[in-house]
């Protein structure tokens, strides 16, 4: 039997190729993706973010052209595709992602964005993690242009992520702290979202943005603050699902609140 020649055997794989393009069912499904992708994006859709997101999809559904996206932007579409970048880039800091913080990231999209479009993010997420990703510039995009709520809800969600092994790797730490000055988000936000995952001595204090040589009078203005700011209904506008998953962040604050209360024996 003749061998083959290497000109042969490039237009054999040529032929398939195309071949598969021309399948209807991955035709449907490569547009599929880019409908669903593009169709949810505002801001997200072009700058670094973009240029990751299209990557990506380039590397799921090769020859998938910028043509087949259906724009038009919606806070949430910009939401995920934020997190699911910033998620890959936290996951990434100690060099080795864990089974535990991918089962963290599928459980989390699953549950806010339903199975099916939990499975594309899941999808996505494996090619992202493929790419260097510039933490600065990506940040900086989203700090542009997202909601400080938002901002806030994107870091909890991230400290989630790291503490999804039990553990805190310093250099997570450091990234989720780089990407919050980068957002924009604030030195007390950020220590204050910090302090309900890594508590110390003053951590009740730290979440109510507060010293404890404060008057009580001072702390109970504090929650009041920091309940308002934090309230899930300040991302109502991203979709119930995450509006629930925002309660969690909620319910930390009522629940330092009490341990204050406690521990100055307030009513």
């Amino acid at each position: 039997m003749r061998k083959k020649s290497s000109d042969e055997e490039d237009q054999q794989s040529g032929s398939n190729q195309q071949g598969s393009d021309k399948d209807p069912r991955f035709t449907r499904k490569r547009r599929g993706y880019g409908k669903w992708i593009g169709g949810g994006l505002g801001w997200a859709f072009g700058g670094p973010i973009g240029a990751i997101l299209g990557f990506a999809l380039g590397s799921m559904f090769e020859g998938m052209g910028s043509g087949q996206f259906a724009y038009r932007g919606t806070p949430r579409g910009d939401f995920a595709m934020s997190l699911l970048v910033l998620s890959a880039a936290v996951m990434k800091a100690d060099q080795k992602v864990m089974k535990s913080e991918l089962e963290y990231v599928k459980r989390f999209y699953y549950q806010n964005f339903g199975e099916v479009e939990g499975q594309k993010l899941v999808q996505m997420l494996g090619e992202i993690l493929k790419q260097d990703i510039d933490v600065r510039e990506v940040s900086a995009q989203v700090g542009q242009f997202m909601d400080d709520s938002s901002k806030l809800q994107l870091v909890h969600f991230l400290f989630g992520i790291a503490a999804a092994d039990g553990l805190y790797h310093p250099e997570e730490v450091a990234v989720i702290e780089i990407i919050s000055g980068y957002m924009g988000v604030s030195n007390a936000d950020y220590y204050s979202i910090h302090a309900m995952f890594v508590k110390n001595q003053n951590w009740a204090y730290d979440v109510l943005e507060i010293t404890k040589n404060v008057t009580d009078n001072e702390v109970k203005k504090a929650y009041r603050e920091m309940a308002k700011k934090h309230h899930p209904d300040k991302v109502a506008h991203l979709g119930d699902n995450i509006k629930k998953a925002a309660t969690e962040k909620f319910q930390q604050i009522s629940v330092a609140y009490e341990e204050i209360k406690k521990q100055r024996d307030l009513a």
